[in-house]
């Protein structure tokens, strides 16, 4: 009996043992995926980039994985991606900037109108449109952080000043395509495209914007800047903790208003890259680019909270988007199905983030 006692007590012992032992290893490897999460936020919407490529080019074939059709989606999706990587500075500091969308638009009617109602170098209207987006951003930034008003409230009020701004301002008119192009074309600058890897004729290979170069040197420059500078450090600081960051020695105020200062500046560089992509200025474009650009950054993995993310995830979020907005055309999906998609991975983003925060706490 003591025999049998014995070795029931050893065996208990082994089994409990091995299930200490596989608790331990899934709780390590749960541990190494949430760090990794942490650490690079920008895995998941890359990981989710890769794979709605894939799926579709399997399901669709050369229709949609070809160099002509996977540079279109870069086309569609520079505005978003532009104004997007604006919105993340904003989110980044636990704010959130909904005038973007009439920033870019003001900005871009402003360009026009110097133009061709003052006559005016072009030069002189692009640059007169990139100083009023900085302007507006920069009284964003103020009221929010010398006055203390809420972020929301604000840029809500900013966005309907704006818009309303842009419409008075523009008289609700339309400078056509034509007229661009036959008097101002450097308006039309950044839809200019350009093939790589065409043949003799000018077929096949990549097509290009210089919109969407900009978009990318726009994220890689504010990816060195964020990761590589004092600014970008106290960017992250102040979205962490502001208190403590002005313990720390943080100028919190200064950077809040260079943040949303920045953000108007590149804002209107969305504006500008908005005529050439549209052909025309209209002061009833771009409509949606604060939702949009929103969803590009919560799907990017930057947390709504402040302080955390990659710069580059917005873009991965916004090329999501243009993935599947592509793929299910071609597919001849019907158009909600893309909104359905897209709110799913609004939700499982968040659902990550808040499940990042939980672990790591």
């Amino acid at each position: 009996m003591s025999g049998n006692a014995d070795n029931y007590e050893a065996a208990v012992k082994t089994s409990s043992s091995e299930t200490v032992a596989t608790f331990s290893e899934r709780k390590g490897v749960m541990a190494k995926v949430q760090h990794a999460l942490h650490v690079t936020p920008a895995l998941v919407p890359l990981f989710v980039l890769v794979a709605s490529i894939v799926i579709f080019g399997l399901l669709l074939g050369s229709k949609f994985f070809s160099p002509f059709a996977l540079t279109l989606i870069l086309q569609q999706v520079q505005i978003v991606g532009i104004v997007a990587a604006a919105q993340s500075l904003v989110i980044l500091t636990a704010g959130i900037d909904l005038s973007v969308g009439a920033i870019a638009v003001l900005s871009s009617v402003i360009m026009g109108q110097f133009t061709f109602r003052y006559g005016l170098p072009v030069e002189v209207a692009v640059a007169a449109g990139l100083i009023f987006g900085t302007l507006i951003g920069s009284i964003n930034g103020w009221l929010i952080a010398v006055m203390k008003l809420p972020p929301f409230i604000v840029t809500l009020g900013m966005w309907q000043i704006v818009l309303a701004a842009n419409f008075l301002y523009s008289q609700n008119a339309t400078i056509r395509s034509q007229d661009i192009e036959a008097q101002a074309p450097l308006l039309q600058f950044l839809g200019t495209t350009f093939k790589i890897g065409a043949d003799v004729d000018g077929r096949g290979g990549a097509t290009f914007t210089y919109g969407v170069i900009a978009m990318v040197l726009i994220f890689a420059i504010l990816s060195y800047v964020l990761s590589q500078t004092a600014w970008g450090r106290h960017v992250y600081a102040v979205g962490d903790d502001p208190e403590a960051a002005q313990l720390s020695g943080v100028n919190v105020k200064a950077t809040l208003i260079s943040v949303y200062a920045v953000t108007g500046f590149i804002c209107a560089i969305a504006g500008w890259a908005l005529i050439g992509r549209i052909g025309s200025v209209s002061p009833t474009s771009g409509q949606l680019l604060n939702i949009e650009s929103i969803t590009a950054v919560v799907i990017g993995g930057i947390s709504l909270f402040g302080g955390r993310g990659s710069i580059m995830g917005p873009l991965f979020g916004a090329l999501i988007v243009g993935v599947f907005t592509l793929g299910l055309r071609l597919a001849g999906a019907d158009a909600q199905w893309t909104f359905l998609l897209i709110g799913t991975l609004i939700i499982g983003a968040v659902a990550v983030d808040q499940w990042i925060r939980k672990v790591s706490a």
